[in-house]
């Protein structure tokens, strides 16, 4: 037996096993043809000698290294940190290595992680949110990668972007309110500005408006539990409060919740009704049961890497689309639970 695991090679396998070493490269390869009785005996030589398949080697050979970046902002939130844990997981089951990126930080750092992974060859970016600069996208597309871009709105040749039905969830919203009989309308939004957050805003504005409404608009700050906290303070101080709040976030609207209840003694929802979007775990605890809109994140996650691996099976094949942007939709449904009067 080999002393040293790292001189290990497959023709050492092939050896072992008494076969060829294109017997024990197809062993090694998804979805290559080989009888169970010679993958057996390989993989038993392999097992023996301490063999792995060194994947980045394979990969440079390939021109694939198998890494897809992440590209994160706000990645302590509730739903950004369920968006990376079921992108990473699919990714993992479809054998790819995920990079994560953190872009919160404005000084050179960001820079300097995003050029690792260039140099690492990374395959892919998935860009998670509308955060990080535009400037990155760019970087990334123009070495060659495939790029998914959740929740944005740059359209970049042969990209997928991943959106969400913004009117659809604001006819809802509206409508809700309505049936609770409320008047007085306000939404709650942060400054972070984001593609994803300025439609919810106007896509409820123009569908209260639609429905003979006004809408009082607040922003302020990050999309967070304080920023719910402080805007709280600037709805409920108004000459005329409003009866009703559409919270661009879940994180914010437990901030708003918690501060109407306990400085300004209002119920929910018999005083104030809230309504929240992402459908956080915090958002079903007893002490929120708050209504909100479920963005599908696994359905997302699956349909990217489902996408990725499409275009790599696709990559030596001649097509006419290559140039075309991909864009898909989906409906954030509502989940009811009792913070709107009889929701």
């Amino acid at each position: 037996m080999l002393s040293d695991k790292n001189t290990v090679s497959a023709q050492d396998v092939a050896e072992r096993a008494g076969v060829s070493r294109s017997a024990v490269s197809r062993v090694f390869t998804p979805g290559a043809s080989v009888s169970a009785a010679m993958r057996a005996r390989v993989m038993k030589a392999a097992q023996e000698l301490g063999y792995h398949v060194n994947h980045l080697a394979r990969g440079l050979v390939r021109n694939r290294s198998g890494i897809v970046c992440l590209i994160v902002s706000e990645m302590a939130t509730p739903y950004r940190a369920s968006l990376v844990r079921s992108l990473t997981q699919h990714l993992q089951e479809a054998g790819k290595i995920a990079m994560l990126i953190n872009t919160d930080r404005s000084d050179n750092s960001v820079s300097a992680a995003l050029q690792q992974a260039i140099n690492f060859r990374a395959d892919a970016s998935i860009i998670l949110s509308g955060m990080p600069d535009r400037t990155i996208t760019r970087q990334c597309y123009q070495h060659g990668q495939r790029i998914i871009l959740i929740n944005r709105d740059e359209a970049l040749p042969g990209s997928l972007n991943i959106d969400l039905d913004a009117a659809s969830a604001a006819a809802t919203a509206v409508q809700a309110f309505q049936r609770a009989g409320c008047r007085h309308l306000a939404f709650a939004n942060s400054l972070a500005g984001t593609p994803s957050l300025l439609k919810r805003e106007a896509a409820f504005v123009a569908e209260a408006q639609r429905a003979g409404l006004s809408v009082v608009v607040e922003r302020f700050g990050t999309t967070s539990y304080e920023s719910g906290q402080i805007l709280a303070h600037r709805l409920l101080t108004r000459a005329q409060r409003p009866d009703a709040v559409f919270c661009v976030t879940d994180l914010m609207a437990c901030g708003l919740m918690d501060e109407a209840r306990q400085r300004f003694a209002l119920r929910v929802p018999q005083d104030l009704c809230l309504i929240g979007y992402d459908n956080i775990a915090q958002a079903g605890w007893t002490s929120y049961n708050l209504t909100t809109f479920a963005q599908p994140v696994e359905q997302f996650a699956r349909d990217a890497v489902q996408w990725l691996q499409h275009e790599e099976a696709q990559e030596n094949t001649p097509r006419h689309d290559d140039q075309q942007h991909h864009r898909r939709v989906y409906q954030a449904d509502v989940v009811w639970r009792d913070s709107v009067r009889g929701g």
